[in-house]
């Protein structure tokens, strides 16, 4: 296969804006999920000034809204997308994905303003002062604090998974009809969420990166990824244990070719090995290009991994 086909081939159904698609949606939902365990393990660095609830505040929404404007786009009709926001079907994938995108947005929303609660009830005073239902709305929810912690990590988690299980549900394509690709997706997700709080905090605290948020950033960077690395290898062997089809997907993708040299360069070498090698020398310093570096790298690694299972899982039809 060729440069020039590899992003062009009979069977491809989903291109490239799906990819970016996936990349952005993963974002979201690992800044959740990272910043929900902030506040449970790390309540006194999980405030209103810490760089990962701010980075959640601009990224989670922005990222999902920016995504799924990308996979509206995308539609045949996209002028008729409303639709599915108000007609659901239990037994379609993408259906049940616009509910959760519906119910992730709103307790998104509802979460962040009580978190940032001093700064939501200022802005209310100084643009809106007579709308004073805000503020007791807010107080409301003080001892729903907890509760709301508790959703937003369910649905991060979901919206994670969800990626996964859109491509999943793919049938008719052998490679990407895998029960692994779920969670996968998630903890990829969830790794770059921490590579952007990563390189947030390097470009905040120039010359003093090291504090309670990048310790519990590295805490769980050091179980991701090998938690990364683990799925991904039983990925390739289900599918390398599994029927003809699934052995001649995995041949497809890993055979040679293309897409091959995108996954061992990108996703491998770029994702995992570049970060792993450099871990010491990132963190036996403060010097904010070494995490811009190491982190970079694996935020690339994860968008190359998008791309690769999108386009190489759709090399072969069963």
């Amino acid at each position: 296969m060729t440069t020039a086909s590899a992003f062009h081939f009979e069977s491809l159904v989903w291109d490239w804006p799906i990819a970016v698609y996936l990349f952005l949606i993963g974002i979201s939902a690992g800044l959740v999920v990272l910043a929900v365990l902030m506040r449970r393990y790390y309540p006194n660095a999980a405030g209103s000034d810490s760089t990962i609830m701010r980075v959640t505040l601009v990224l989670a929404p922005s990222t999902i809204i920016l995504g799924l404007l990308i996979l509206i786009l995308h539609l045949t009709r996209p002028w008729t997308f409303w639709k599915l926001m108000f007609h659901y079907s239990p037994t379609s994938v993408m259906s049940m994905g616009v509910m959760l995108f519906q119910v992730y947005m709103a307790v998104l929303v509802v979460w962040l303003a009580k978190i940032y609660e001093k700064e939501v009830i200022a802005l209310q005073q100084k643009w809106l002062p007579k709308l004073t239902l805000i503020p007791r709305l807010l107080a409301m929810l003080n001892r729903a604090i907890r509760t709301l912690d508790i959703a937003m990590l369910v649905l991060g988690v979901l919206l994670g998974a969800y990626t996964g299980f859109l491509l999943s549900a793919l049938k008719s394509y052998p490679f990407l009809n895998n029960p692994i690709l779920p969670a996968l997706f998630l903890f990829s997700g969830i790794s770059s969420g921490l590579a952007v709080c990563l390189m947030t905090i390097a470009l905040r605290y120039r010359k003093n990166i090291h504090n309670q948020e990048t310790t519990f950033l590295h805490k769980v960077e050091g179980f991701v990824v090998w938690l990364e690395l683990f799925l991904l290898a039983a990925f390739f062997i289900g599918l390398a244990l599994g029927d003809d089809g699934k052995l001649r997907s995995l041949v497809a993708a890993l055979g040679g070719g293309f897409w091959t040299w995108w996954f061992w360069i990108g996703v491998i070498g770029v994702g995992f090995v570049i970060p792993l090698a450099l871990k010491k020398w990132q963190q036996n310093s403060s010097q904010a290009f070494r995490v811009l570096i190491v982190s970079g790298a694996s935020l690339i690694g994860v968008f190359f991994l998008r791309f690769f299972v999108l386009y190489a899982g759709q090399l072969t039809v069963a």
